[in-house]
């Protein structure tokens, strides 16, 4: 991406995650408060505020577990991956303090979703979200 490309929304974030193959909801969470900002899919299990309250628990627990630390103390959380039976999530933070962090959490289904490719790809959206100057 180069300085001159353009930012999508928000709209256009979530509807790109949803055209990833195997897609089965997509929610972009405010960590601050645990509310869920704007979603698109499939709501099955839980509605999209529950869904957002939850995974804020989830992203907080990880994030202040140094079991799960990979370095030393000022190491960023990129990505958490929960893989089940049926599907995977794929948790991922937007760059920045996590206090007030946003993050996507992206629901994929294992029967016609590929972990890599889902990874790849959020990867690439969430950098065009964010625009310039904020990659990893």
């Amino acid at each position: 991406m180069t300085s001159g490309d353009a930012v999508i929304g928000v709209d256009g974030c979530l509807e790109r995650i949803m055209n990833i193959p195997g897609a089965r909801s997509a929610i972009l969470v405010d960590g601050a408060s645990g509310l869920a900002i704007a979603a698109a899919g499939r709501q099955d299990v839980v509605d999209q505020h529950e869904d957002a309250a939850a995974t804020t628990d989830v992203m907080r627990t990880v994030l202040d577990c140094s079991a799960l630390s990979t370095g030393d103390g000022d190491e960023d959380l990129t990505e958490l991956i929960v893989y089940g039976t049926k599907g995977f999530h794929l948790l991922n933070p937007l760059p920045g303090d996590f206090d007030g962090r946003l993050f996507i959490h992206a629901l994929f289904d294992d029967a016609t979703g590929n972990l890599a490719m889902a990874r790849f790809q959020l990867r690439g959206i969430i950098a065009e979200f964010v625009g310039p100057g904020h990659e990893r």
